[in-house]
């Protein structure tokens, strides 16, 4: 698919692919070889189903919250998850402030 993408990207930006000095690639086994949290290769922490979204990593009223008192974790295994970039640390430090507070 890299062909194609870089393709794709040079249809809207003329002359983007002559700018490429290297590129690395990896398949979903190279992909959770390098990271065993990658588990199929899947680079947002698992599932984003409904329930998952919504609960995630574990079934708690604060998902970022964990068992160690003011330990928070804010990754795309919280919600919203991996596709929306900086709002799972957005949440946990909300979080992590409501807790510091009460």
């Amino acid at each position: 698919m890299t062909e194609v993408i870089e393709a794709q990207v040079e249809r809207f930006a003329p002359g983007f692919k002559d700018l490429i000095a290297a590129r690395s690639t990896m398949d979903a086994a190279a992909v959770e070889a390098h990271g065993p949290n990658y588990v199929g290769g899947d680079i947002n922490g698992g599932v984003q189903d409904l329930r998952q979204l919504l609960m995630r990593p574990v079934v708690r009223a604060v998902p970022y919250s964990t068992p160690v008192d003011g330990l928070y974790i804010c990754s795309s295994s919280t919600p919203p998850g991996g596709g929306v970039h900086g709002m799972c640390g957005y949440y946990a430090a909300r979080a992590a402030l409501r807790g510091a507070l009460a």
